[in-house]
């Protein structure tokens, strides 16, 4: 790994991206425009990509375009506090704080968050918990349900138990009423979402859904439907929520070509009533304290006439959300900084971890205790 020099107050962050996912390629753009944001600035950027085969590997990156072909760079692993040459023991690239920009799968699942916690990394991205969580679509509805905040009625589908008792589904869906969205639970971006209009639909929709995900979300449809975005982070004691961003599209669902590449735009703020507004934040404000979170996240909205259905919570969001928080890229490179710099105010504390010396102990014993069965233990 070609060493960067840096000077002795400048931090180091390390921005991930890529990863095993349907939405690896978004994640590429995403982390490269953070990179070349941060580039300049008070923080020694380090990119790291992490291939969809596995492992992971830092680079000089400067374009998207880099990434279309064979992307180079040297292979690394993880050691405590940083990262080091795979086959080395020791720490080559000291790393002082992390962004996640890995869009979906084990980047945004938690997954990484996990592995930069025990390895002992800050993070300015959301934790393992609220990660995990809202990566399921379906846990999502039983967390919502617990705040009182409103969702779009659903219920799941597992792969397994559709394909042994079809029948059951095809009853249940006639049962929940036409048309209704098919998606798979844990992907975003559009990806695998179908509208059933009757039952005829419904397989197709869910051999879909199961070719990407071995569970699926069968919910209502709205018609009349409005796309709305609104995002949060902390900043100290104080929790920020952007204005409301309303996302436009010319089909039934807002598509993945509409999101990413031959769009119909946005409006930011959104033209919405005042009241749909307040209660757009307000959910989007409760959610983010409730868990706890730190980093940006991005929650999405279905608004059908006054009713506001909570849709789902980016963890990683495109972009990193940095347009609803500021209009220029002057600005969005300083909130990418600030959220570089909350991270390194308050790293995580590591509380006492207890040592019982029972396995100094000869003779196990007690309720929950091993038994000795010869020499198994």
């Amino acid at each position: 790994m070609q060493k960067r020099a840096r000077k002795p107050s400048q931090k180091t962050v390390a921005v991930f991206f890529g990863g095993r996912s349907n939405e690896a390629e978004i994640s590429v753009i995403t982390g490269m425009y953070a990179v070349n944001l941060l580039r300049g600035t008070a923080f020694r950027v380090l990119p790291v990509f992490l291939p969809p085969e596995g492992g992971m590997r830092c680079g000089n990156w400067r374009k998207v375009s880099e990434f279309a072909g064979d992307v180079g760079g040297v292979s690394v692993t993880f050691v405590q506090g940083g990262l080091a040459r795979c086959g080395k023991m020791r720490c080559s690239e000291r790393i002082d704080v992390a962004l996640n920009c890995c869009h979906g799968g084990m980047g945004e699942d938690g997954t990484l968050a996990a592995l930069l916690a025990w390895y002992g990394i800050p993070s300015a991205s959301p934790g393992v918990p609220e990660s995990a969580l809202f990566m399921d679509k379906a846990l999502t509805k039983i967390a919502l349900a617990g705040l009182g905040i409103a969702a779009a009625p659903a219920f799941c589908v597992a792969e397994r138990a559709f394909a042994a008792a079809p029948e059951e589904t095809y009853a249940r869906a006639a049962a929940f009423g036409y048309p209704v969205v098919v998606k798979p639970a844990r992907l975003g971006s559009s990806i695998g979402l179908t509208v059933v209009h009757g039952e005829e639909m419904l397989s197709d929709a869910l051999s879909l859904a199961f070719t990407l995900d071995d569970k699926a979300l069968i919910e209502r449809y709205f018609p009349d439907k409005r796309d709305v975005n609104c995002a949060a982070c902390r900043c100290g004691d104080e929790v920020r929520v952007s204005a409301c961003e309303e996302v436009f599209s010319g089909g039934e669902l807002l598509s993945y070509a509409e999101k990413y590449e031959a769009g119909k735009g946005s409006q930011c703020p959104a033209d919405l009533p005042e009241h749909v507004t307040e209660r757009i934040r307000s959910d989007t404000r409760r959610l983010y304290e409730a868990f706890g979170m730190h980093g940006v996240v991005r929650a999405d909205y279905l608004v059908a006439g006054d009713a506001v259905y909570f849709n789902e919570l980016n963890t990683v969001p495109g972009s990193l959300a940095g347009y609803l928080f500021a209009d220029t890229l002057a600005g969005i490179r300083r909130f990418f900084t600030e959220l570089l710099e909350e991270a390194l105010r308050n790293p995580p504390v590591q509380k006492t971890v207890i040592r019982t010396g029972i396995l100094r102990e000869s003779v196990f014993s007690g309720a929950k205790g091993c038994k000795r069965r010869g020499n198994f233990v």
